[in-house]
């Protein structure tokens, strides 16, 4: 079934065809060379007004005001937008006018782009704008861009849906272009993660995503089929294993950016494809890593910031070195007032229930603790917090505590009420990996659906001896989120998953319920309204235009809508 377009892009495809008659080709090929940016020229051209006297950049048209023989409009390039003045007779010097006449006043939309040619001056209102001498259509577009509106440094109909935004994110990137900022944020926070990393020598490796066993981390994962191997392999959930692996070959130093995958629910903190890096270095423990997790993350928000203090939501976050430190059972002492230190797994359940901590009985010890510290004690701590010394059930690739018996060399790093990183001492006794693993085995056989499973040539690679080592693992997405104050992963995911697209389906009935006249409903389909949704999402008075202009163009014998009773359809 063909789909049903709207007015604006049945006159968009129109003018896609005049424009072809006319001989202009609206996707051209051949490449088209840009000297500037619309930031470099609005950064240097009021210092130097003798620069940029002969420019070509290229954008996508935001605005237009036609006014006869000369008009404005504006672009937006990758770094900014600045305005265009064309006037009909530079445009066209000689009698023919098409260029101008037709091609810019009738075939160009806003959301075309364009490659224009000219020189920079000022205009009486004193804004810097391209005087243009000759343009070049670029691309096409076909749809319009939702309108956006600007007045007094306020945005009016601004494109806000977060499901539409993180759907349409190339919708999102042109109209909200202050996005762009996130994401350049997060490149950068890559790279000085990943200066920090390799100033130190360490090697950045790669390892595989499609694993024949899943291992490094508690997770669901997710499965797929190999055909001519036939057999079955993972999406990896961590790369631990395999960077270990390298530490038993004889490098001391590896690292990772690695996209990892666990097949589980999606929300305002996770995502099921997701960026974490990890480093192994040998011959270190927890305690020094511990030093390097401060030492590179006051050196981030110092390279994206200027400052180790910065907000996030509501909070003041400060990154400078050192981080309050407490172990497992002492955070939670310190928020519940409970010392667990000495407990079996059923007084262990016995607190959880007291505290209202929801478990279920395929959770062993570590899994009961765990709940406890999220429930009552993670989102309580803000400023950058090492939690340490976790118990041995939690931790199955971590190595024993050295003094406390029970206990693993084990770090997280909480910020803003949310884990950030994971670290271990790692345990590099194979007799005793082993053990963990068979435990973790017996988890699974009660149901726990994130349980480990054993690793026979990890387990290989680790009887060939591995150094002591220290472990590394930061989540990327959520210290991108704290590193721009974003609300959710989403906002630093280009593409984050999404539920199928459904589309909602308004009846005629539908419609009429809300108030619309029948006889307008086809109108109103026209006008690109066709869910109850969108309706009770319109401006009205842009609404009443869009009807009014409507019933012109298709001729129709009926009073045109007041704006009380089109408010009145919205609700």
């Amino acid at each position: 079934m063909s789909k049903e377009l709207t007015e604006q892009e049945e006159v968009r495809r129109n003018s896609l065809k005049e424009l072809s008659k006319l001989g202009i080709e609206p996707y051209p090929a051949e490449s088209y060379d840009v000297n500037v940016t619309a930031e470099e020229i609005h950064k240097h051209f009021p210092d130097d007004n003798s620069l940029y006297q002969d420019v070509s950049l290229a954008g996508r048209i935001m605005s237009r005001r036609i006014m006869g023989a000369a008009s404005f409009t504006e672009i937006q390039d990758e770094t900014g937008r600045i305005q265009l003045y064309f006037k009909r007779d530079e445009i066209c010097p000689g009698d023919d006018k098409t260029m101008y006449n037709t091609v810019f006043k009738r075939y160009l939309d806003i959301g075309d782009i364009i490659g224009i040619k000219g020189y920079v001056f000022i205009t009486k209102m004193g804004e810097i704008t391209v005087h243009v001498k000759e343009f070049k259509l670029l691309s096409k577009a076909l749809r319009p861009l939702p309108v956006v509106k600007e007045k007094d440094g306020k945005i009016y109909d601004a494109f806000t849906d977060s499901e539409q935004r993180y759907r349409q994110r190339y919708l999102d990137l042109i109209v909200n272009n202050q996005v762009k900022d996130n994401f350049r944020m997060r490149a950068r926070m890559i790279s000085s993660m990943r200066s920090f990393l390799m100033e130190k020598g360490y090697l950045e490796v790669e390892t595989p995503i499609l694993q024949p066993l899943y291992g490094g981390a508690a997770a669901r994962p997710f499965k797929t089929h190999h055909n001519t191997l036939d057999m079955t392999l993972y999406l990896r959930i961590a790369n631990e294993l395999y960077l270990k692996r390298l530490i038993v070959g004889g490098f001391e130093g590896v690292f990772e950016f690695a996209k990892d995958f666990r097949n589980e629910g999606m929300g305002r903190f996770h995502n099921p494809e997701f960026t974490q890096v990890e480093l192994y270095v040998a011959y270190k423990d927890y305690e020094w890593m511990m030093e390097l997790v401060e030492a590179m993350i006051e050196k981030v928000t110092l390279d994206l910031h200027g400052t180790t203090k910065i907000k996030v939501g509501e909070n003041d976050i400060d990154f400078k070195r050192p981080w309050q430190r407490y172990t497992m059972h002492e955070v939670i002492e310190k928020f519940t007032g409970i010392d667990i230190s000495e407990m079996d797994e059923e007084q262990l359940r016995k607190v959880a229930k007291e505290l209202n901590v929801e478990i279920d009985e395929s959770m062993g010890k570590g899994k009961v603790i765990d709940e406890i510290f999220g429930e009552m004690c993670e989102p309580k701590l803000i400023q950058p917090t090492f939690i340490t010394d976790y118990p041995i059930e939690m931790s199955p690739l971590a190595k024993k505590h050295r003094s406390k018996e029970g206990l693993v060399e084990r770090f997280e790093a909480i910020l803003n009420g949310k884990e950030m990183c994971n670290a271990f001492s790692e345990l590099n006794d194979p007799i005793d990996q082993r053990r963990r693993f068979e435990e973790q085995l017996e988890l699974g056989r009660r149901g726990d659906e994130e349980s480990m499973v054993l690793d026979e040539d990890f387990l290989r690679a680790l009887e060939f001896g591995m150094p002591p080592t220290a472990g590394l693992g930061i989540g990327i997405d959520r210290l991108a989120m704290i590193m721009t104050n974003a609300p959710s992963i989403q906002d630093v995911l280009f593409f984050p998953q999404m539920r199928p697209e459904t589309k909602e389906v308004t009846t005629d009935e539908q419609f009429v319920d809300e108030g619309v006249p029948r006889e307008w409903i086809p109108v109103l389909r026209k006008a690109g309204i066709n869910t109850i949704a969108e309706l009770k999402a319109a401006n009205p008075n842009k609404l009443m235009n869009d009807l009014g202009g409507l019933r012109k163009k298709l001729k129709l014998d009926l009073p045109a809508p007041k704006i009380e009773e089109i408010k009145s359809w919205i609700g």
